[in-house]
């Protein structure tokens, strides 16, 4: 762990400007809005932007402000009832996944840690493999952050009792406290799927597993939305706070930051955070570990870039990535989390050559 000497010699994380940062965030904001705007109009319907934009237009209330016409019935409820939610879903879960990867690697100083590290992934799947089984499938969002809850808190309180009289609460016990959790209820799941499941929820419980948000709703927006707002806008905010924690926990200490405390607060926002995403799309893997890699190559190590850029890209990344999942095989669909494994893993494998090659 570095000393209080250490951390004021060794030479501060690189960084943007505060312009390029600007002229960053500019951008990937607008790839993000084109993003949305081309990705409701992927699909056998044959729709342009131009439809989508009328449809939205309308529903907002600005279709006469503007001069526009009425949209086609047809053209609305596919773009309002079916795409649009599934497209903002996709986009508020990516963004989340992203900033809590963040924060979770700054916390532990893990760079393979991500969202899911405290066995939230495995404490949702439980939870809604449970209620899948039992057929009740209007509780499922519920039961799945039931689950990642108790998890949080089955892995915190291990976490806190193995460091007592041991220094408390830290990384290191935190990664292997979560990984005895989520050991423990992926047995419980797959011993509940052994004895419960039958016929089509074999395929019910494999699409939620594998992350997907095939179905979304205005609901799951508002629900995953609301919670990267709420959430997500807090823990991107604590960039300065996270950067005192880059020289670890004795540098955070001396420049006034309350570590323990900090440290809590923040792991049970990402909890929270990201038990709200996997009640709505199951868990979607890669997003939430390489995010955060790629867009260091970007920003440098500096937090208040970082978490923003993240977020943004986060959410453009998984747009994408579910649109290739609708419509590479069409008529058939692939749950998404296939895809953001078939494109993290080859990717975090070249950011890993690359940092190898600048090491």
């Amino acid at each position: 762990m570095p000393t209080e000497t250490a951390a004021r010699t060794a030479p501060a994380p690189a960084t943007l400007s505060r312009g390029r940062l600007l002229a960053w965030l500019g951008a990937t904001t607008a790839v993000l809005l084109a993003s949305v705007v081309v990705t409701v109009a992927i699909g056998p319907a044959g729709l342009t932007p131009s439809d989508v934009g009328q449809v939205v237009a309308t529903r907002l209330g600005l279709g006469d402000l503007l001069g526009i016409a009425a949209p086609d019935r047809l053209d609305d409820g596919i773009v309002w009832q079916l795409r649009l939610p599934r497209v903002l879903t996709a986009a508020a879960v990516g963004a989340g996944l992203a900033v809590c990867g963040v924060v979770m690697q700054s916390l532990t100083r893990n760079p393979l840690a991500d969202p899911y590290l405290l066995g939230l992934s495995s404490g949702a799947s439980l939870g809604a493999v449970s209620v899948l089984v039992l057929g009740w499938l209007a509780v499922l969002p519920v039961a799945a952050f039931v689950g990642a809850a108790a998890a949080l808190v089955a892995t915190l309180a291990l976490a806190t009792a193995a460091g007592r009289g041991a220094g408390g609460l830290s990384p290191g016990r935190t990664v292997l406290a979560g990984l005895a959790v989520s050991q423990l209820a992926a047995a419980a799941t797959s011993f509940v799927i052994f004895w419960s499941a039958q016929g089509d929820q074999y395929r019910e419980i494999l699409s939620w597993m594998l992350g997907s948000v095939a179905g979304a709703e205005w609901s799951s927006v508002l629900i995953a939305g609301g919670a990267v707002l709420v959430l997500g806008t807090l823990l991107a905010s604590t960039g300065s706070v996270l950067d005192a924690f880059t020289f670890g926990d004795t540098a955070a200490a001396t420049l006034g930051v309350p570590v323990a405390r900090v440290r809590w607060v923040l792991l049970i926002g990402v909890a929270l955070l990201t038990g709200a995403l996997v009640s709505q799309s199951g868990a979607i893997g890669f997003v939430g570990l390489i995010l955060p890699h790629a867009v260091r190559m970007i920003t440098g190590a500096r937090h208040r870039a970082l978490l923003p850029l993240s977020m943004l890209c986060g959410a453009t990344f998984l747009i994408w990535a579910d649109t290739l999942a609708r419509t590479v095989f069409a008529p058939r669909e692939l749950p998404v989390g296939i895809v953001t494994a078939a494109i993290g893993a080859p990717v975090f494998a070249v950011l890993l050559w690359k940092g190898r090659a600048r090491a």
